[in-house]
């Protein structure tokens, strides 16, 4: 048989070994969620993202036809005919404006976008351009704000699809 002091001893370490393995594991869990919190930040980035490039590398009549522009809304006539607005929201999200209608494109409590900007070239109608249209997209901001938070910038190109070179 085992005394009791030995199974006090016992009892004891084994407290202990679970104790120390229990806060390994809540912080594992802990851990994780941030993780999974920054990937849906990312991912909801990733899907404004690309949506506006598909629009604008759809889309025509970029800057309502200025020779170059830049500033933090962009502007241009989607492949349905329809105007369409970029624009960083009050709520520091991306925005989308077409027919009167805005929708941020981010969720602000993921990602909070900072700074964006872009940059147009090649987006005269006049006969004499002969530069292909192009847009650069500047994006800043932070992933996963309340918790946690990353800086990001990122950076990305999107041309015309049809040419509109001597148009």
């Amino acid at each position: 048989g085992y005394t009791l002091i030995e199974l006090m001893v016992a009892v004891s370490l084994f407290a202990i070994v679970m104790m120390l393995a229990s806060g390994s594991y809540v912080m594992m869990i802990s851990i994780s969620r941030q993780a999974q919190g920054m990937a849906s930040g990312i991912d909801n980035l990733s899907f404004a993202l690309e949506t506006m490039v598909r629009d604008i590398r759809t889309g025509s009549n970029y800057c309502n036809g200025l020779v170059n522009c830049t500033g933090s809304s962009f502007s241009f006539t989607n492949e349905s005919k329809k105007i369409v607005t970029y624009s960083l929201s009050s709520s520091s999200a991306i925005q989308k404006l077409m027919d009167s209608v805005q929708n941020d494109l981010t969720d602000s409590s993921s990602v909070k976008i900072t700074f964006l900007n872009f940059y147009a070239f090649g987006t005269a109608l006049t006969p004499s351009d002969t530069t292909q249209a192009r847009v650069t997209i500047i994006i800043k901001g932070i992933v996963s704000p309340d918790k946690n938070p990353q800086n990001f910038t990122i950076e990305t190109s999107a041309t015309m699809r049809g040419s509109d070179i001597g148009t």
